[in-house]
C-alpha cells in the first residue's frame, strides 16, 4: 500500500511494529500468550484448517507482512501455507457470528494494490486480544467464501491461529477516509462473465478494486447520507461517494446494470447492543461525524464497514407519503406486496398495513396484494385456502376506517408457486362493491387457463377470476398470473395481478464475475413472454380493451423481462412517466430500485401513478415493498 501523496490522497498513519530485526534479545520471555482451545471449530472456507490450533504463540516476527499475503490480487498469493508470525496491531475484534480480529500493520509497502489489514478467524473462540493490541499471528492461509455457489469474492484470512500478544494500547493505524475524493467512478473491471481474481488489482480505475485493496483496513466515512434504513440484523447502508445519482428522498438511484452506484457500503457495529445501541436511521438521514472501523465482506453486501466508532444520526424527518385524492369518476388501483401475510402475524402487522391501504392510498376501488399466505402460514401440512388471511386483513382495514371491501383469489396447488414452504403465497384482488363491481365468470381453476371470448364491446374472459396459462413452464414454482374482469360506472376493465420469480439464484453486483450471471432472468423473460401473448390476444379481440397489469414482477424498468412485456406497445409501463428521482419502489444493498410496477393498455390514456413511500426508506416496515396506485377514466 503506497505511502499518501497529494496524487493520492489515501493516508494512515505509519507507527512502528516491532521487526524481527528491532526485537530485543530475551523478548520471548516478555511474551504474553493468548490462550486458545486445541481445536478451534471450522471455517466454512477451510474446515480443516482449524484444527490443532494451541496456546504456543510465535516468539519473533516471520519472514512475511500482511501485504504480502494479501498480494495484488483478490486471492493470496500464499493461501494454503501456513504462516508464521506475521505482525501486526489489532483494529477490531469480533465476539459474534463469524469470530476473530482484525489486524494492520502500521509500516505499508509502496503498493496501492496491497492491503495492509487482515482477519484472523479463531473459530467458536472468542478472541481475547484487545484493540490497540500488538500480536503475532502464526495460522493458515485461506480464502474464505461467504457464498461461494452464489459468486460471492472471497475474504483472504488467518485460520487455525496461534497468537502472541507483544504489548497492549498501541496506537491503531489512522483510517483511510473513504470518499468521493478517492472511490473510482466505475465499478468494476470486466471479466466477460468469468472471474475476476486473478486480475491484477487497480484501486484508482475500479471501485470494487479499490474496496479490495482496503480489505481487512482500518476505514473511514463521514457525514454520509444514509441510503438503506436500519434493518432487525442492526444493519444500515451509506453513501460514501456524494455523486452516485440520489433519489428525491435521499437514497441512490439504481438506474442500470452498468451503474450499480460506487459508494453504497454496508455499515455493521462491533460493539455488543448491550453496550450500546445500534443507531436507527432511515434513508435521507446522516450519519454525522466519523464512523471508523475494518472493512470486512460478507454475502448479504460485499464490502461492510464493520464499526468500532459509530457517528450519530441526524434526523433527516422522512415523512409517510399519502397518495392524492382521486375524482368522483377515477377508477384507483393499488398493488401492495404485504410480504408473507398470514394468520399468525402479529395484529400489529394487519393493523400498519391496514392503515397503509386507508390513509396512504386512500381506499382504492381494487388493491392487488401479493404474498397472502393460507390459512396456517408457514405450517406444511396441505392447506392452500386463505379465507381466513384474506379476512382478518378485510377486517383490520374496516377497523382503520376503510371500506367493506370483498375479494376474489384461486387458491394455488399446495406448494406449487414457490416461496415460503407451506406458505402458498398468492395473489388476491380486494374490491369495494360501493364503486366497482367484479364480474364473477365461472371455471377459474388452479389449474385451468383462463381465454378470451368474443369480440369488440363483447370481449371478455373465459373465467373470472382466472390464471394465465398455469400449465405453461414459465410459472414452474412461481406464482401465476391471477385475471379480473371489473365493471366501473358501466365501463369493462381487466386487471392482471402478478408476482414474477424471485432473483434467488442471482450472483451479486458485487461477484466475482463479472458481469454477474442474472440465471433468474430467464425464467421472467419466459413469463413475461406469455402474459405479453395473452394480452395481445385480448386486445386483438378488443381494440379498445382497458387493462391494468400490476404487481411485484421482481424485476427493473430496464430489465429484458419488463422489454419482453411491454414488446409491440401492448402495455406501458408507468414507471418510466415519473420524474427520473422518483423511479424506485424497494431499497436492496442500498439502491432504490424497481420492482413493483403497474402497466397499462393503449387505451388507458389518462393515468395519474403514485408509488406511495411508506415502508422501503424506513427502519420501521410494515412491509418491505411500496404500494403503488393509479388513477385511471376508463
Amino acid at each position: 500500500m503506497t505511502t499518501p501523496t497529494a496524487s493520492h490522497p489515501r493516508s494512515r498513519s505509519r507507527r512502528a511494529l516491532l521487526r524481527a530485526t528491532m526485537l530485543p534479545a530475551g523478548l520471548a520471555a516478555s511474551l504474553v500468550l493468548v490462550p486458545l482451545p486445541s481445536a478451534v471449530a471450522a471455517s466454512p472456507a477451510d474446515a480443516s484448517a482449524a484444527q490443532g490450533a494451541t496456546a504456543a504463540g510465535p516468539t519473533e516476527p516471520g519472514p512475511l507482512r500482511i501485504h504480502d499475503i494479501q498480494g495484488t490480487t483478490r486471492l493470496s498469493p500464499q493461501v494454503g501455507k501456513s504462516v508464521p508470525g506475521v505482525p501486526g496491531i489489532v483494529t477490531g475484534v469480533r465476539t459474534y457470528g463469524s469470530k476473530g480480529f482484525w489486524m494492520q500493520d502500521p509500516n505499508p509497502d509502496a503498493d496501492p494494490a496491497t492491503s495492509e489489514g487482515l482477519f484472523v478467524y479463531t473459530g467458536n473462540a472468542v478472541p481475547s486480544v484487545k484493540v490497540g493490541d500488538s500480536v503475532l499471528v502464526t495460522g493458515k492461509v485461506t480464502e474464505y467464501y461467504p457464498n461461494f455457489g452464489g459468486g460471492s469474492q472471497s475474504l483472504t484470512q488467518l485460520s487455525a491461529p496461534q497468537i502472541t500478544v507483544v504489548s497492549a494500547g498501541d496506537p491503531v493505524p489512522a483510517p483511510v477516509v473513504v470518499s468521493t475524493r478517492n472511490i473510482p467512478g466505475t465499478y468494476t473491471p470486466l471479466a466477460g462473465g468469468a472471474s475476476i481474481e486473478a486480475l491484477p488489482l487497480q484501486p484508482e480505475k475500479y471501485a470494487l478494486d479499490f474496496y479490495e485493496s482496503l480489505e481487512g483496513m482500518n476505514v473511514q466515512v463521514r457525514d454520509t447520507r444514509v441510503i438503506q434504513a436500519t434493518d432487525k440484523y442492526n444493519e444500515l447502508w451509506v453513501a460514501a461517494d456524494a455523486q452516485d445519482q440520489r433519489s428525491k428522498r435521499g437514497g441512490v438511484l439504481y438506474e442500470s446494470y452498468a451503474e450499480p452506484n460506487v459508494g453504497r457500503l454496508m455499515v455493521q457495529s462491533l460493539t455488543p447492543i448491550a453496550q450500546q445501541p445500534f443507531p436507527v436511521a432511515n434513508v435521507g438521514d446522516v450519519l454525522t461525524g466519523a464512523t471508523t472501523g475494518p472493512l470486512d465482506y460478507n454475502q448479504f453486501g460485499g464490502y461492510t464497514l464493520a464499526a468500532t466508532t459509530l457517528g450519530t444520526v441526524q434526523d433527516n424527518h422522512l415523512e409517510r407519503e399519502v397518495t392524492a385524492p382521486a375524482g368522483e369518476r377515477e377508477a384507483t388501483i393499488a398493488t401492495y406486496n404485504v410480504e408473507n401475510l398470514a394468520p399468525g402475524n402479529p395484529d400489529s402487522k394487519y393493523a400498519e398495513l391496514a392503515q397503509a391501504v386507508v390513509t396512504n392510498l386512500r381506499s382504492p376501488d381494487v388493491v392487488a396484494l401479493e404474498e397472502i399466505q393460507d390459512n396456517n402460514g408457514a405450517t406444511n401440512n396441505g392447506t392452500v385456502d386463505a379465507s381466513v388471511t384474506v379476512a382478518k386483513f378485510i377486517a383490520a382495514i374496516k377497523a382503520a376506517g376503510g371500506p367493506a371491501y370483498e375479494w376474489r383469489s384461486i387458491d394455488p396447488e399446495n406448494n406449487k408457486d414457490g416461496g415460503e414452504p407451506g406458505g402458498n403465497i398468492r395473489q388476491v384482488f380486494l374490491f369495494n362493491p360501493q364503486r366497482i363491481s367484479f364480474t364473477d365468470i365461472a371455471g377459474g381453476t388452479s389449474t385451468a387457463a383462463v381465454d378470451v371470448t368474443g369480440t369488440g364491446a363483447a370481449a371478455a374472459l373465459s373465467a373470472s377470476p382466472g390464471r394465465i396459462d398455469p400449465a405453461n413452464e414459465a410459472w414452474v414454482n412461481s406464482r401465476k398470473p391471477l385475471v379480473g374482469q371489473f365493471s366501473f360506472r358501466g365501463k369493462k376493465l381487466f386487471v392482471i395481478a402478478n408476482h414474477f420469480n424471485s432473483k434467488g439464484g442471482d450472483q451479486g453486483i458485487d461477484s466475482r464475475f463479472q458481469n454477474p450471471t442474472r440465471s433468474s432472468e430467464e425464467q421472467r423473460v419466459k413469463q413475461a413472454t406469455v402474459e405479453q401473448a395473452f394480452v395481445a390476444k385480448l386486445l386483438a379481440a378488443d381494440h379498445d380493451a382497458k387493462i391494468v397489469s400490476l404487481g411485484d414482477f421482481n424485476d427493473y424498468q430496464f430489465s429484458p423481462a419488463l422489454a419482453t412485456l411491454t414488446a409491440g406497445g401492448v402495455l406501458r409501463d408507468l414507471v418510466n412517466e415519473l420524474p427520473e428521482k422518483e423511479q424506485y419502489s424497494y431499497v436492496y444493498q442500498g439502491n432504490s430500485q424497481v420492482l413493483d410496477h403497474i402497466l397499462v393498455s393503449p387505451e388507458v390514456g389518462y393515468a395519474k401513478y403514485d408509488v406511495v413511500h411508506i415502508n422501503s426508506e424506513f427502519a420501521k416496515q410494515a412491509s418491505d415493498h411500496d404500494p403503488q396506485v393509479v388513477r385511471i377514466k376508463p
